[in-house]
């Protein structure tokens, strides 16, 4: 039986089975990221629901096991030599996941680093990014009266997804025919952006067309579907 005693955010969220990954999130873009991988790789876990309304990242239990005050994190009872191990940061779990399993990463040292490049492209520029257009479209920030924020997000989120864009062309997926972690943590962002951020038409992503293909591609996937759900 493994002991999750030493964390402290354990107290607050009881595991009801010790033995599996203990999922830290909500369904945001990078809550989805890590679900999305679960799902994928079929690792069993177990979710918790990090409420944002009632400032659950902000307590002490919380900020134990991710001082950053963000989702996700996770806390793997058999990390590295059996021993269990806490982790945050969207990118980095998806690269100890991809890590632990040999899964969803290339084993060709060149390919490897190329998917891991990718990756660091969401977390960077993509993620910020789309976050910030968001922001200033939907929240707060709309009701500013200077619109050069926005319009500064609009453009570099265009440019962003031109990137990708020319990436997808003559490709599945990121890095060519197999789907990867550079998938898993763009999806996510780039369907929130159309979607939730409600900036389709401010980036004219119609006007696209390998990202948007290559966005109903990993959406079918039932795992993608699963894990954009979880937490509940």
């Amino acid at each position: 039986m493994a002991d999750l005693s030493s964390f402290p955010i354990t107290r607050r969220w009881p595991a009801k089975d010790p033995q599996v990954i203990q999922l830290y999130s909500l369904p945001t873009p990078n809550g989805v990221k890590v679900s999305i991988m679960l799902e994928e790789l079929g690792l069993p876990y177990e979710p918790h629901r990090i409420d944002f309304a009632t400032d659950d990242q902000k307590t002490p239990e919380f900020l134990s096991l991710n001082p950053n005050g963000k989702i996700p994190a996770i806390i793997d009872p058999d990390g590295p030599a059996g021993r269990p191990i806490g982790l945050f940061e969207s990118g980095a779990i998806l690269l100890y996941l991809a890590e632990k399993t040999g899964r969803l990463i290339p084993v060709d040292p060149t390919a490897r680093w190329e998917t891991v490049q990718w990756v660091m492209f969401q977390m960077g520029g993509i993620g910020p990014m789309f976050g910030q257009l968001g922001f200033f479209n939907k929240f707060a920030g709309r009701e500013y009266e200077d619109k050069r924020p926005l319009q500064r997000y609009v453009d570099e989120s265009k440019r962003l997804l031109g990137v990708l864009e020319t990436r997808l062309d003559g490709r599945d997926w990121i890095m060519g025919a197999d789907y990867t972690i550079a998938d898993v943590a763009t999806l996510g962002w780039v369907r929130n952006l159309i979607g939730f951020y409600e900036a389709r038409d401010l980036v004219e992503f119609d006007r696209l067309k390998n990202v948007p293909a290559w966005l109903d591609r990993g959406l079918a996937r039932p795992a993608v579907q699963r894990g954009l759900t979880i937490p509940a």
